[in-house]
């Protein structure tokens, strides 16, 4: 995996963010929403991802609040992580569109192999 490549918790946490300011327990929620449930996040993955946007200058603390005596803190997205999350947006969008191209070539039976086969490479 490359360094600029996101992890999906995170990439979750940075879209649940776009949306505006929220907690941890709602980043839960909001994570899962995303994933159309597929993802759900415990909350020792949510709270490292966290410390380690904090730690990368992607989120900072946004306030806190006690809620039914539980201290409730809120986090959101700084630009840069606003940065971070199109220029992964960018390359998910890319990587997807070059699949679906691949995709319809072999659907509709027009694979022609790649390069490296095509020049002699061993598949």
């Amino acid at each position: 995996m490359s360094s600029s490549e996101m992890r999906e918790p995170t990439l979750l946490v940075l879209t649940a963010l776009a949306g505006g300011r929220a907690h941890g327990y709602a980043l839960i929620a909001e994570a899962e929403s995303i994933s159309d449930g597929r993802v759900r996040l415990k909350v020792g993955t949510l709270y490292a991802v966290l410390d380690r946007l904090l730690d990368q200058g992607l989120v900072q603390e946004a306030g806190e609040e006690v809620v039914d005596g539980r201290l409730r803190k809120y986090f959101e997205m700084t630009p840069a992580g606003g940065g971070a999350l199109e220029s992964e947006v960018r390359r998910l969008e890319a990587n997807a569109s070059a699949a679906r191209r691949r995709l319809q070539g072999f659907q509709t039976g027009h694979v022609t192999g790649s390069a490296f086969i095509a020049r002699g490479g061993v598949a």
